[in-house]
């Protein structure tokens, strides 16, 4: 038999990690709807306070997302929400294109009825919010679109998979994007929907493959054009970084 102390040891331990799941939860959801932004900090001593539980509990919390590359580390500055650069959205957008097209494939082979009537319905909020300007809440439905996909597949890895590269393609959208339609043109979710009610496998696929590749070529990641090289141009003058041989 399991004494009593151990039941209350398992159920503490289950209590807290109840509680830091809903912590990052609750993280992951407000950087999905643009009120976290790249570089906000997020100190241990006011999510304790907010959740009304030890730092400990948000320590293990912060450092599973810190883990999953959401949330970082710095000296001197405590932890903030991640800052992709132009290199980690374009990786971001590669992996999606590998993952997400045999999504809707598998999505599609499954005729599922009540699936595509619960994706019409997300559609018509979705377009909603695109009709009334509201683009931090476009974002939002944007991303839930691709993570309800996910996890009508039944196979919760592939779920959080999704979700963490969601939570990457937000926050590079909030960074690199200067509308948050950019997330998702118009009548391209229709039709990866459209192509899964059909039973269309290989056509949701490639609209699902052109989706996530029109969403990347919207945002702007080239390179940051270097002013002091500009700048060397324009005076006629070798780049910094020949200037800097020369030395």
């Amino acid at each position: 038999m399991v004494s009593s102390s151990a039941k209350q040891r398992e159920a503490r331990v289950a209590s807290q990690q109840a509680t830091e799941a809903r912590i990052r939860e609750r993280i992951m959801d407000a950087i999905y709807g643009c009120r976290l932004e790249p570089g906000a900090r997020l100190t241990e001593e006011a999510l304790a306070d907010l959740f009304g539980v030890s730092r400990t509990i948000v320590r293990q919390a912060l450092a599973r997302l810190a883990q999953d590359g959401i949330v970082v580390h710095r000296p001197n500055r405590g932890t903030q929400v991640a800052t992709p650069t132009r290199k980690d959205a374009q990786q971001t957008f590669a992996v999606r294109r590998m993952v997400e097209p045999e999504i809707v494939s598998l999505l599609a082979q499954r005729s599922d009825a009540a699936l595509v009537r619960r994706l019409e319905r997300h559609l018509d909020t979705e377009n909603k919010a695109r009709e009334t300007g509201a683009d931090t809440r476009l974002l939002r439905l944007t991303g839930r679109f691709h993570m309800m996909l996910a996890e009508a597949t039944g196979f919760p890895v592939l779920a959080r998979l999704v979700a963490e590269l969601q939570a990457f393609t937000c926050l590079s959208v909030m960074l690199y994007s200067r509308s948050a339609d950019d997330a998702s043109p118009p009548c391209e979710h229709e039709a990866i929907v459209a192509a899964i009610a059909g039973g269309e496998a290989e056509r949701a696929a490639e609209l699902m493959r052109h989706h996530l590749t029109h969403v990347e070529a919207r945002l702007n990641l080239s390179a940051p054009v270097d002013e002091v090289d500009t700048l060397a141009k324009a005076l006629g003058m070798p780049p910094a970084g020949a200037l800097a041989m020369r030395r």
